[in-house]
């Protein structure tokens, strides 16, 4: 999942999450996604959205890329990027137990569909996964997205990984597009919003 940001020039250096910034990096995360069409989909009442972006839910998602020290922040944490290394992933059994417990049970059906079909597309092989990429409401289109981009990929193209995301939102195609990722196909499940996975190849 991703949130619209724009290129734009540098903010300052960059910095990886540290354990006891969890609690700012999920509320800059839930204002970055307080419009994003899965999450509204998932969450439509403001007060249920609250409390989940602010919860396990993107605790189970991401947070495991700030204990494996490939989550990194904007100085202000305008910015977010949760990343997981190849070999680790969201908690996915903490992931549904969260989603059966906040969800409407009316699309139950529907989100398990619509996770089956992500794992399906994600690469099997050796890859690094953007877990969520997000930008504070407030602070959009100022660059901020972009430069985590690039930080990060400058760090998995030294490595010579592939990298794969999926986009919660069609105003970030183009962003990824610029940064080398290629889009996969659709993903959708009954009622939800399309979601793209999106590839980028190893640069060797």
């Amino acid at each position: 999942m991703s949130d619209s940001v724009v290129e734009a020039p540098s903010h300052g250096e960059v910095s990886q999450v540290v354990e006891d910034e969890r609690a700012r990096v999920f509320a800059s995360l839930a204002s970055a996604f307080s419009a994003d069409p899965l999450m509204r989909w998932f969450f439509p009442e403001a007060a249920d959205y609250l409390e989940a972006a602010t919860g396990d839910f993107y605790d189970a998602f991401g947070g495991g890329a700030i204990a494996a020290g490939t989550a990194y922040r904007t100085p202000g944490f305008e910015g977010i990027a949760l990343w997981y290394p190849p070999g680790l992933g969201p908690d996915e059994e903490r992931l549904v137990e969260s989603m059966v417990t906040t969800v409407r049970p009316s699309i139950h059906e529907d989100c398990i569909g619509l996770m089956g079909e992500m794992e399906r597309y994600h690469p099997k092989d050796d890859c690094w996964y953007l877990a969520v990429l997000g930008v504070d409401h407030a602070y959009q289109g100022r660059g901020h997205g972009a430069q985590l981009m690039k930080h990060a990929l400058a760090k998995i193209d030294d490595l010579g990984a592939k990298a794969y995301l999926e986009s919660s939102n069609p105003l970030n195609i183009s962003l990824y597009k610029r940064h080398g990722f290629e889009e996969m196909g659709t993903i959708q499940s009954g009622s939800s919003p399309a979601v793209v996975p999106m590839l980028r190849e190893a640069r060797v």
